[in-house]
């Protein structure tokens, strides 16, 4: 069981080679029964051997050393009907975003999740690699194996090992795939992926290129998609607070992108909700296909939407379905009631109002009411990614707006999910502020919060306290697994990428209630100026709040002191993890040694924790809450295993999000405070820090 647990992931190791080639490290080969082989390949000679005895001439193949091959034998198993998963062409794009693709996807990850064990999974999979679309084929798989209970804990390949193009400019394949054909391992060079490729320092937008084309940036977005999926049964779709989560997990990457500008001395990005008005921003992604063989177009400044008429795509959407979508939902929130299909309303209430609204909005088979207020999210993202050929005359498809893995690439995603967000917060300015005793902590205090650092980057330094550190760094990837073709061996690609010193917090509390007490302990981060330097009021100022961490602490009477390592925060997940390379694992799957590489790998990434900053320091307000764990906590076991660690942003997986208050709270509701200050409880409290950045590159390793 163990060792099929193992197979499924080398369907992941480069996705366009046929399954019977070998794969992975200790090059795999499947063989199979006659028929599992697609007609194109069958009666070919000379092919790697590991056909079964109907295919002929079978030739021995000579491996690297002393190494034997492994050869795993496939069972034969009758097949389910996969006839409708030829309406998506082998060569072609897949996304989500794309109704018939969703369906498709949707029917096919049910298939996958229905097979009763792992070996007919894996049957599945050599006899469909070949006969299905790789992007298709790869999604469905992953979304399968993350929701199967028998291959819990089973981590995916991260998506810029297996398809780089999403993420790399063809330049820098070209010369990865050249190193590869002409060099041995040991000695193909370092290729290095140029910071700055989509536009000139002419373009203000440029500014903010290193956020949104970062790769983790990407991969988060991507993963976070996977475990959420569009369609499926409903225990797969169905996840708690689904909705609500996919308000907030969007609404924290806009507050970090407005402050990611504020840096950049550019003003809050500004809602796109007018689809009749043209995109002012352009964007040129200089990214090609290795599926699909194009590149992705580009939309040039000025682009105005128009209505949608794709027939092969069966999409049909004129801009007024748009309007009337769009003011269904506002009418629903202005009732707070959302009409059902029998006519009925239901309430959006306090408790569940918001994630009513989510499952509305993304227009997952959740929606309430989907044929009346429309896929209204998803079209929007079809709408812009199509508006460069909207009725397939030059037949080309989707931008990147079209595809979760690239969506955050385009200035005008940030754009798009404004207008979302404020859709959002017109539901919550309906519902009351929180009255103190929402806030306070009867008989906890806390009395000091500061922020520490080292002064030198090196070796031992005086405590720096206040300021958080940042700069670049330089990180290594290997594209092996995605250089179809070509000879294998460690093809490495260095980028670089914003990062920030460790740095801890340090709080002091105090507890006078009598007795010892659990509390859950909340911290936030939010800019003090805007673009101007002018100070925020604190209703603009909580909107901005980006969440770093929030854990649960036991606080015994007296005073104590609390250190947490930014290292811990509950909303990123590691460095490895966001850039593993499944040879990176240490111990055999399930083991204890592979129990710390084997989480899953949904998570904003660690190096993204904290904004850029300025070079003079960028000033910032840091905000600590603790409250009572007693009323917060959800009763679940939240066993090693069950992905707990950044469960801000993507919940945990097979359990309640581990937090019964809002998402976002105290910050998800207006106040009648006109200040931070004045809003503070007891059992809160702030403290000012800058962000200081330093012009420099460190190399992935070096401490700091």
């Amino acid at each position: 069981m163990s060792e099929c647990r193992k197979n499924l992931l080398l369907f992941f190791n480069r996705p366009k080679e046929p399954f019977f080639l070998q794969k992975g490290d200790d090059d795999t080969i499947f063989r199979c029964p006659a028929n599992f082989y697609p007609e194109k390949f069958k009666g070919c000679v000379d092919i790697l051997d590991g056909f079964g005895e109907d295919v002929p001439n079978e030739r021995p193949r000579k491996l690297k050393g002393n190494k034997k091959k492994s050869i795993v034998d496939v069972r034969d198993i009758e097949m389910p009907n996969l006839s409708f998963c030829s309406q998506l062409p082998y060569n072609e794009h897949f996304s989500v975003f794309v109704p018939k693709h969703r369906q498709m996807a949707g029917k096919l990850i049910d298939i996958f999740m229905s097979m009763p064990e792992l070996e007919d999974l894996q049957a599945l999979c050599a006899y469909s690699q070949m006969r299905i679309n790789p992007y298709m084929f790869n999604y469905c798989l992953s979304v399968a194996i993350l929701n199967r209970k028998d291959t819990k804990g089973l981590d995916i390949p991260s998506l810029v090992e297996t398809f780089p193009d999403k993420f790399i400019c063809p330049q820098s394949l070209k010369k990865a795939r050249e190193v590869s054909n002409i060099c041995p391992p040991d000695k193909r060079e370092l290729i290095q992926i140029p910071q700055t490729h989509t536009a000139s320092d002419a373009e203000p937008e440029q500014r903010l290129a290193y956020f949104r084309e970062d790769i983790g940036v990407n991969l988060h977005h991507w993963h976070w998609h996977l475990v959420y999926p569009f369609e499926g049964s409903a225990a797969l779709v169905n996840k708690d607070r689904r909705g609500e989560l996919f308000y907030y997990m969007h609404q924290q990457i806009i507050a970090r992108y407005n402050i990611e500008r504020f840096c950049n001395g550019l003003s809050r990005t500004r809602p796109y909700e007018d689809f009749r008005k043209p995109i002012e921003e352009g964007y040129f992604p200089k990214l090609a296909s290795g599926v699909a063989s194009r590149t992705w177009q580009p939309r040039f400044a000025g682009t105005i939407p128009s209505d949608i008429n794709r027939p092969g795509d069966d999409i049909q959407i004129d801009v007024f379905d748009m309007e009337i979508f769009k003011e269904r939902i506002q009418q629903a929130i202005e009732n707070m009631a959302v009409r059902l299909p029998d006519n009925k309303l239901m309430v959006l209430d306090e408790d569940t109002g918001i994630d009513v609204l989510g499952n509305l909005i993304e227009a997952s088979q959740l929606s309430p009411n989907g044929y009346y207020y429309g896929s209204y999210h998803n079209a929007a993202h079809l709408f812009i990614s199509y508006s460069h050929d909207p009725d397939y005359r030059y037949l080309e498809h989707y931008g990147v707006m079209g595809e979760p893995a690239t969506a955050m690439r385009d200035p005008v995603f940030y754009r798009l999910h404004a207008h979302i967000d404020d859709l959002f917060r017109s539901y919550k300015k309906l519902l009351p502020p929180y009255p103190r005793t929402k806030l306070e902590f009867p008989g906890v205090r806390i009395s000091h919060i500061q922020i520490e650092g080292k002064e030198k980057r090196e070796g031992e330094g005086a405590v720096l306290v206040g300021v958080l550190n940042t700069q670049w760094e330089q990180s290594v990837v290997d594209l092996d697994q995605g250089l179809d073709f070509t000879p294998r061996g460690r093809t490495l690609t260095s980028f670089t990428h914003l990062t920030h010193d460790d740095f801890h917090y340090v709080i002091e509390v105090t507890n006078s209630s009598g007795g010892a007490v659990r509390g859950c302990v909340r911290v936030f981060l939010a800019p003090q100026r805007g673009r101007r330097g002018d100070a925020l009021l604190f209703e603009e100022q909580r909107t901005l709040a980006i969440e770093l961490d929030k854990f649960t602490h036991y606080i015994p009477v007296g005073t104590s002191t609390i250190r947490r390592s930014s290292k811990d925060s509950s909303v990123t997940i590691p460095y490895e993890r966001t850039f593993r390379a499944q040879s990176a694992r240490t111990g055999k799957q399930g083991s204890i040694e592979a129990a710390a590489f084997d989480f899953c790998g949904c998570g904003w990434p660690h190096h993204m924790l904290i904004p850029k900053g300025t070079a003079k320091g960028y000033p910032m307000v840091l905000f600590c809450m603790i409250t009572n764990w007693d009323e917060d906590k959800v009763d679940q076991d939240l066993a090693p295993g069950t992905c707990s660690d950044a469960a801000s942003y993507c919940g945990v997986r097979d359990r309640k999000y581990p937090d019964r208050r809002p998402m976002g709270f105290p910050f998800d509701r207006r106040s009648r405070a006109a200040t931070l200050r004045d809003f503070l409880t007891p059992n809160m409290a702030v403290s000012d820090c800058v962000i200081r950045f330093k012009d420099e590159v460190r190399i992935h390793g070096q401490k700091g």
